[in-house]
Parts: C-alpha cells; sequence; structure tokens
C-alpha cells in the first residue's frame, strides 16, 4: 500500500497533556457547583463572562424584549432554517413507531419510544455565537415532544445574544438561561437551588464543556462525547484546488484545535490546495485562527487507489466528510465510520451547519466508530413491555423459563415460573414439575 502522509498535526501525546488540564479543572469546577450551587455558578459567570445579573433565567418579558432587537431578515433566516430541520425531524420521528406482535399465542410483546422528560440544551456563544445550535438542539427536542426543554447560552458583550434567544423560543425552549460554559452544563444537570435538574444534557461546546458532559455522563445521559469541530475532504482530481481549500480553512476557523484532513489520489491536487490554502489566508478575517489550526491539526494523506482512501477515512472517522470524487454514491455505501457525509460538490458543510435540515451535532475523536449524531430519536427511550394473555401460554412459557433458570443457579427466579405453572396449568401439576 502506498498512503502517505505529506503534512500532520500535533502529536499525540500533546492533545493528550491538553486534556489532562482541562480534565482536571473541570472536576474541580463541577464539585463546586454541587456544594454550593447558585453562589458557585454566579461566581463561575462572573469570572468568566464577567455576567452576574439578578437572575440567570430570562422572563418572557426578557425574551420578548431581545426578540424585538433581531431584524425581519434575521427573523425570516432563523423560521427557514427551522423549517428545513423540523421537516426531516418529523420524517425522522415517524420512522419510529410503537409496535406490539404476538409472537406465538398469548404471548404479546411490544415497544414504545417514550421522550426523556427534561433536557438541557447547551448553545455556545464564545468567539462564534452559535444560533443554529439552538435549532439542532431545543426544536429536534421539541419535535421529539419533552416536557421539558432547558436551554442555555453564554452572554455576548455582556448581554444575551438575541438572536440565540429569538432561536430558543422559536424553537421551543421552555425555560432560557444567560449562562456559559462548565457552569451551564453544571447546574442543568446537578441542579441549584433556583435551577431543577434535567434528565439529559445536549449541544456542542467548548473542551471544557465536553468534559463536563463527559464526567456528568451516567448522571445525565448525554447526547454524544463531542471534541473539537473536525473535517475531511475526500477528493479526486474532478474537483479543483479552491473548492478543497474552502472547505478545509471553512471548519479550521472554529477554532485552534479543529482537524482538518484531506485525503486524494492525487499529488498535482494537494500542491495546489496547499497554495490555496495560503492564499486564502492572506485575506480570510478569522485567518489568524485558522491558520493555527491548519498548522497544529491539519494533515494531508495521499493514496494510490480509492479503496485506500476508503480505509484512510473510515480509520479517522471524521465528524464531516466532504466527498468530491467520480464515485460519490461509492463512498456512501461503503463509508462506516463518520458523524456526517456531504456528498459532491454542490454540497457543504456549512449548509449542514446552519439551514439544510440535518442536524450538526455530530460524533468526534472517532465516535463515529460506534454511534451517530444528535437526532430525534436520541430523545426518545425505547422501553419493551410483555403480556401472557392465555393459561397455556402462561404453562408453557413458565415451564421453559423454570428449567433455564435452574440451569443458572436462579431457584427463585425459577419459582417466579412455577407459581404461574401451578396456577395456571392443569390442578394436579405437582410443585416443582416445571424446573425438572
Amino acid at each position: 500500500m502506498a498512503i502517505q502522509y505529506l503534512k500532520q498535526g500535533k502529536p499525540e501525546i500533546a492533545r493528550a497533556e491538553d486534556d489532562a488540564k482541562v480534565r482536571a479543572t473541570v472536576e474541580s469546577v463541577l464539585k463546586d457547583i454541587e456544594t454550593r450551587g447558585d453562589a458557585a455558578v454566579r461566581e463561575l459567570s462572573a469570572k468568566f463572562d464577567r455576567y452576574d445579573p439578578p437572575s440567570f433565567r430570562l422572563t418572557d418579558s426578557e425574551v420578548e424584549a431581545a426578540m424585538h432587537k433581531v431584524s425581519a431578515r434575521d427573523i425570516e433566516d432563523i423560521r427557514f432554517a427551522q423549517d428545513q430541520i423540523r421537516r426531516f425531524a418529523l420524517a425522522q420521528r415517524a420512522s419510529m413507531t410503537d409496535i406490539e406482535v404476538e409472537t406465538m399465542p398469548g404471548v404479546i410483546l411490544g415497544h414504545r419510544n417514550i421522550p426523556v422528560q427534561s433536557v438541557g440544551c447547551y448553545v455556545p456563544g464564545g468567539k462564534f455565537p452559535m444560533v443554529a445550535s439552538a435549532h439542532m438542539s431545543v426544536l429536534t427536542a421539541s419535535v421529539a415532544e419533552v416536557p421539558r426543554i432547558v436551554a442555555s447560552a453564554p452572554p455576548v458583550n455582556g448581554a444575551p445574544h438575541p438572536a440565540i434567544v429569538a432561536a430558543m423560543k422559536m424553537g421551543g425552549a421552555h425555560e432560557i438561561y444567560v449562562l456559559g460554559g462548565m457552569q451551564a452544563v453544571g447546574a442543568m444537570a446537578l441542579g441549584t437551588e433556583t435551577i431543577k435538574p434535567v434528565d439529559m444534557l445536549v449541544g456542542p461546546g467548548n473542551a471544557f464543556v465536553a468534559e463536563a458532559k463527559r464526567q456528568l455522563y451516567g448522571r445525565v445521559g448525554i447526547d454524544l462525547f463531542a471534541g473539537p469541530t473536525e473535517t475531511m475532504v475526500i477528493a479526486d482530481d474532478t474537483v479543483d484546488a479552491e473548492m478543497c481549500a474552502t472547505d478545509l480553512l471553512g471548519q479550521a476557523e472554529h477554532g485552534y484545535n479543529s482537524p482538518a484532513v484531506l485525503v486524494t489520489n492525487s499529488r498535482k491536487l494537494v500542491k495546489e490546495t496547499l497554495a490555496e490554502i495560503e492564499r486564502l489566508l492572506s485575506i480570510l478575517p478569522t485567518a489568524e485562527t485558522a491558520r493555527k489550526s491548519w498548522q497544529d491539526y491539519g494533515e494531508v494523506i495521499l493514496c494510490d487507489t480509492h479503496d485506500e482512501m476508503l480505509e484512510v477515512a473510515n480509520d479517522i472517522a471524521s465528524e464531516h466528510v466532504q466527498v468530491m470524487t467520480n464515485r460519490d454514491d461509492w463512498y456512501l455505501e461503503n463509508m462506516h465510520s463518520y458523524g456526517a457525509l456531504f456528498l459532491g460538490p454542490r454540497t457543504n458543510v456549512a449548509n449542514g451547519d446552519k439551514v439544510i435540515g440535518t442536524n450538526h451535532t455530530l460524533p468526534t475523536q472517532k465516535a463515529g466508530r460506534y454511534t451517530g449524531g444528535l437526532w430525534v430519536g436520541k430523545f426518545l427511550k425505547t422501553h419493551s413491555y410483555q403480556r401472557v394473555t392465555t393459561d397455556e401460554a402462561a404453562t408453557l412459557i413458565g415451564a421453559y423459563g423454570s428449567r433455564l433458570c435452574m440451569l443458572e443457579g436462579f431457584v427463585g427466579h425459577a419459582e417466579q415460573c412455577n407459581i404461574r405453572v401451578r396456577r395456571y396449568g392443569h390442578r394436579n401439576v405437582p410443585y416443582g414439575v416445571a424446573a425438572e
């Protein structure tokens, strides 16, 4: 095989050291929130966001006031995006049906899809106010009919971000808080004197938010373990360098540690794309961030064949995979580990992030090997139930069940079966016959 790594990013050991520092900080903060509640949350908000309002929860009038600051054009754009996301989420929900089946005479099995009862949706603010994240979490939870949807985002310039508040309200949030980072997810998950805890946390965030969700998992459910944004471009000579460079840097601007990977079988495309990246970095307003990310986390992998490209792509399991080749459908059929696919040059990750209708909260750090992204099904729990309706079925199943319990040494379990055999079988069945 001839897979060549022409450019590699920061070594794994250096990335691990960064992770360890984040882990220790988050552990300390969550313990403080659990111990001191609102007081800790208020101190953290003042420290990190310089924001210390009378209440972190917005009243109805405050929500309305924030929405009045959003232009009619922006409101219409938010509505359009939410319409697309709602349409796809409704179709996904319709695919998840409750079932009931009689597996044998008198034995009825089924399952019901029940919404999580409360969810905390975190919407990042920071350097880029992520308005679209409100659609992806709040709106999708609303389609799933979650009874209590809590949404939180950090202040921007010392105040609630109007467009984020509008997106949360239009998406169906029942409670809206102006809290950021670890203090937001910690307060929603652990609860405080003024914030009732939720059953599940969803939404992207920085390294500290992601680590907080990881440490809180088990105490609450989470959508997935999400690290920094990742993008991969799989390209051959059917596409040009400008398109490849634009798609790589378009995601590298997210943060200083956003991996961007080019996988190709064209050495000519590699050379031209590297040159085009340098040209774009000279004019891109977010070049400072994008350049650092590309320098430390950018990779270029040259392969001989599409089979090698596929192998590399499945191994890396990137969050976003932009495919621009002469066989896009072949990649769709054969890719098995990724967050989301964007097929063909007319498609792009930014549309997926903001408006096209699929969810942009996706698995990172190879998690695409075992999970997909956030979708309406994440807010639903599939619970089974059983019903035995005839004496004959109770007797037959009980006999098998008793013997299988005794096979494992569970006498008490077996007696649960035996009592049904005695109760619903023939009156002259002796004690313990089912276990023989």
